[in-house]
């Protein structure tokens, strides 16, 4: 019987992701991981420092493989590494954190262990005498609830579910480097182009006002920035439909190709909840949500609820806020 659970490390741009240690949470979780050995592996050029520095931070055993052949992250040499180290190991799951990378080789991955993949996963629960991950559909309008039926699973992992506490007392893990020559037949990496995003100006705000596709038209902006200008230190911001539009800048994008935010309070206007954005705003403290379907999934993650046309609530809001003469919202 499999008993090992493996986490496979986020690295790229010389660091690894914080996610890492969030999958590290989640693994911890998992049946038997009391008495099963949690290892890390991490691929890369030059990764036995960063192997290093997380198993002085989490405490866990770490291999890291060696690739000279991989300057740029590439699926077939992930699946190729990951495909031979794997068995070795044993392992009952594999958890990987669930970003555009992970989604990528995750799949191809669990083909080629003859495992069961299981994506996205936001929770763990018990059903009758098997374990069985929460993960939502339909735009995160219902959550399923997955039950493997093999002796290895492939999960990945949503950022910003699973909280990471480091131990009190890691004691450092061991690091063992291995060497691969590789090299990829089948495709070829030729870099990664960076997007120079400065969102400085919705990380460190304090409240946020998100607008989505259901504000209906550009024009609309006009009521969430008079909403913003309610409050002190706010900034404005959009999910993705909004950006790719062309109606914010994509500076101002909550999500998991944009930014992640935690402000003091998030107010969703027209936004239906989709997982590419919920991943970035997460971690906000208050949510406020404001839509006309009651059945958005944004709802799933508000402390408050708002069933209406934000065009006719929004201005309503305001006018309140200004004739109640409420000294909290002024600048």
């Amino acid at each position: 019987m499999n008993k090992n659970i493996i986490v496979i490390a986020e690295y790229a741009d010389s660091r690894v992701k914080p996610v890492t240690y969030e999958t590290i949470s989640l693994a911890r979780m998992l049946p038997h991981a009391e008495k099963a050995t949690v290892r890390v592996v991490i691929l890369g050029t030059d990764v036995k420092k960063p192997a290093s520095r997380i198993a002085q931070i989490s405490g866990c055993d770490v291999t890291a493989i060696q690739l000279s052949a991989m300057a740029t992250y590439n699926t077939e040499m992930y699946v190729t590494a990951l495909g031979r180290l794997l068995p070795d190991l044993h392992p009952a799951y594999v958890c990987i954190p669930h970003t555009s990378q992970g989604a990528d080789y995750a799949p191809a991955l669990a083909v080629a262990l003859k495992a069961t993949c299981i994506s996205g996963i936001e929770d763990i629960c018990q059903d009758e005498s098997a374990t069985c991950f929460v993960r939502p559909l339909y735009g995160g309008k219902i959550a399923a609830r997955v039950c493997p039926s093999t002796e290895t699973t492939v999960l990945t992992v949503q950022p910003g579910v699973f909280k990471f506490d480091s131990p009190q007392n890691p004691g450092g893990g061991t690091v063992t480097v291995r060497s691969m020559a590789l090299e990829p037949s089948r495709s070829k990496s030729l870099g990664v182009k960076q997007s120079h995003m400065d969102t400085a100006g919705i990380t460190e705000a304090d409240v946020i006002i998100a607008a989505g596709q259901g504000i209906g038209e550009k024009d609309n902006l006009q009521i969430i920035r008079k909403l913003a200008s309610l409050f002190a230190k706010s900034a404005v911001a959009g999910s993705r439909i909004v950006c790719d539009r062309g109606w914010l800048a994509y500076n101002c994008q909550v999500g998991v190709t944009g930014a992640t935010v935690s402000p003091r309070l998030y107010i969703a206007c027209g936004i239906s909840g989709a997982l590419q954005h919920v991943t970035g705003m997460r971690g906000s403290e208050f949510v406020v949500a404001i839509n006309k379907d009651p059945a958005a999934a944004i709802f799933q993650v508000s402390d408050v609820c708002v069933v209406e046309d934000l065009t006719a609530f929004i201005p309503q809001f305001i006018e309140a806020c200004k004739n109640a003469d409420i000294k909290v919202l002024e600048r």
